[in-house]
Protein backbone atom coordinates (compact mmCIF):
# COMPACT_ATOMS: atom_id res chain seq x y z
CA UNK A 1 0.00 0.00 0.00
CA UNK A 2 1.26 3.11 -0.90
CA UNK A 3 1.34 5.42 2.22
CA UNK A 4 -1.16 9.00 2.35
CA UNK A 5 1.99 11.35 1.72
CA UNK A 6 3.40 10.03 -1.37
CA UNK A 7 -0.42 9.34 -2.68
CA UNK A 8 -0.82 13.26 -1.92
CA UNK A 9 2.26 14.27 -3.71
CA UNK A 10 1.30 11.94 -6.81
CA UNK A 11 -1.39 13.58 -7.17
CA UNK A 12 -0.27 17.38 -6.74
CA UNK A 13 2.26 16.34 -9.41
CA UNK A 14 -0.23 15.21 -11.58
CA UNK A 15 -2.59 17.95 -11.02
CA UNK A 16 0.49 20.72 -12.30
CA UNK A 17 1.19 18.64 -15.11
CA UNK A 18 0.28 21.44 -18.56
CA UNK A 19 -2.75 19.69 -20.30
CA UNK A 20 -0.82 18.96 -23.56
CA UNK A 21 1.12 16.58 -21.16
CA UNK A 22 -2.02 14.97 -20.69
CA UNK A 23 -3.01 13.97 -24.33
CA UNK A 24 -1.69 16.18 -26.42
CA UNK A 25 -4.66 18.98 -25.99
CA UNK A 26 -4.72 21.86 -25.41
CA UNK A 27 -2.53 24.86 -25.68
CA UNK A 28 -3.77 27.18 -23.17
CA UNK A 29 -3.48 30.31 -25.39
CA UNK A 30 -4.93 28.44 -28.78
CA UNK A 31 -8.63 28.56 -28.93
CA UNK A 32 -8.77 24.74 -28.85
CA UNK A 33 -10.45 23.22 -25.38
CA UNK A 34 -10.79 19.15 -24.35
CA UNK A 35 -14.21 17.78 -24.84
CA UNK A 36 -16.71 20.48 -24.30
CA UNK A 37 -14.80 22.77 -22.73
CA UNK A 38 -15.00 26.91 -23.80
CA UNK A 39 -12.04 28.36 -24.64
CA UNK A 40 -10.84 31.83 -23.43
CA UNK A 41 -8.85 32.72 -26.47
CA UNK A 42 -11.20 33.08 -29.13
CA UNK A 43 -9.73 32.54 -33.09
CA UNK A 44 -10.69 34.59 -35.87
CA UNK A 45 -10.51 34.43 -39.86
CA UNK A 46 -7.64 35.46 -39.88
CA UNK A 47 -5.83 33.63 -37.24
CA UNK A 48 -7.76 30.44 -38.23
CA UNK A 49 -5.18 29.03 -40.71
CA UNK A 50 -2.55 29.49 -38.17
CA UNK A 51 -4.48 27.54 -35.32
CA UNK A 52 -6.16 24.92 -37.79
CA UNK A 53 -2.97 23.98 -38.65
CA UNK A 54 -1.80 23.38 -35.28
CA UNK A 55 -4.80 21.40 -33.71
CA UNK A 56 -4.13 18.29 -31.32
CA UNK A 57 -3.53 15.77 -33.13
CA UNK A 58 -5.97 13.32 -31.46
CA UNK A 59 -9.33 10.98 -31.68
CA UNK A 60 -11.29 13.01 -28.66
CA UNK A 61 -13.35 15.37 -29.10
CA UNK A 62 -11.90 18.82 -28.72
CA UNK A 63 -13.98 22.45 -28.96
CA UNK A 64 -13.08 25.12 -31.48
CA UNK A 65 -13.81 29.02 -30.30
CA UNK A 66 -14.35 31.37 -33.24
CA UNK A 67 -15.34 34.96 -33.45
CA UNK A 68 -16.02 36.81 -36.80
CA UNK A 69 -18.92 38.29 -38.97
CA UNK A 70 -21.43 35.11 -40.84
CA UNK A 71 -20.89 34.81 -44.43
CA UNK A 72 -23.73 32.66 -45.10
CA UNK A 73 -27.32 31.26 -42.93
CA UNK A 74 -28.89 28.00 -44.28
CA UNK A 75 -31.08 25.74 -43.16
CA UNK A 76 -32.90 22.56 -44.05
CA UNK A 77 -35.91 22.80 -41.80
CA UNK A 78 -34.15 20.18 -39.22
CA UNK A 79 -30.52 21.52 -38.83
CA UNK A 80 -29.12 25.15 -39.60
CA UNK A 81 -26.07 25.77 -41.15
CA UNK A 82 -23.67 28.88 -40.25
CA UNK A 83 -20.72 29.88 -41.89
CA UNK A 84 -17.72 32.38 -40.95
CA UNK A 85 -14.91 33.18 -42.96
CA UNK A 86 -14.26 32.98 -46.65
CA UNK A 87 -13.46 29.19 -48.59
CA UNK A 88 -10.00 30.92 -49.87
CA UNK A 89 -8.38 30.84 -46.52
CA UNK A 90 -10.82 28.52 -43.99
CA UNK A 91 -14.30 28.40 -43.70
CA UNK A 92 -16.35 27.10 -41.11
CA UNK A 93 -19.57 25.50 -40.63
CA UNK A 94 -21.45 25.46 -37.24
CA UNK A 95 -23.92 22.70 -37.27
CA UNK A 96 -26.67 23.74 -35.14
CA UNK A 97 -30.55 23.28 -34.52
CA UNK A 98 -31.67 26.80 -35.60
CA UNK A 99 -30.76 30.14 -37.38
CA UNK A 100 -32.12 32.06 -34.10
CA UNK A 101 -33.01 35.29 -36.26
CA UNK A 102 -29.06 35.30 -37.25
CA UNK A 103 -28.47 36.79 -40.64
CA UNK A 104 -25.51 37.05 -42.57
CA UNK A 105 -23.17 40.13 -41.64
CA UNK A 106 -24.31 39.45 -38.07
CA UNK A 107 -21.15 39.13 -35.34
CA UNK A 108 -21.12 35.92 -33.31
CA UNK A 109 -19.38 33.38 -31.34
CA UNK A 110 -19.04 29.68 -32.94
CA UNK A 111 -18.27 26.94 -30.10
CA UNK A 112 -18.33 22.97 -30.87
CA UNK A 113 -16.83 19.97 -31.90
CA UNK A 114 -13.67 20.76 -34.57
CA UNK A 115 -13.44 18.65 -37.48
CA UNK A 116 -10.82 19.87 -39.82
CA UNK A 117 -12.79 18.75 -43.54
CA UNK A 118 -9.62 19.85 -45.82
CA UNK A 119 -7.32 22.21 -46.21
CA UNK A 120 -10.22 25.08 -46.59
CA UNK A 121 -12.94 23.98 -44.20
CA UNK A 122 -13.27 23.02 -40.67
CA UNK A 123 -17.18 21.94 -39.68
CA UNK A 124 -18.01 22.38 -35.76
CA UNK A 125 -20.65 19.50 -35.11
CA UNK A 126 -22.36 20.20 -33.14
CA UNK A 127 -22.05 23.99 -32.41
CA UNK A 128 -23.07 27.04 -30.23
CA UNK A 129 -23.66 30.61 -32.13
CA UNK A 130 -24.27 33.28 -30.09
CA UNK A 131 -24.27 37.11 -31.02
CA UNK A 132 -20.99 38.61 -30.01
Amino acid sequence: MVARPLLTAMFFAAAALPLSAEGGCCDPASPFRPGEAYPETLATCETLPHWADRAPATDDRITLGLKGKLTGVHSDGVMAYLLMCEPAAVQVMCVTYGTNGLAPGDSVVFGGGYSRVDAHHVMLDPCLASVE
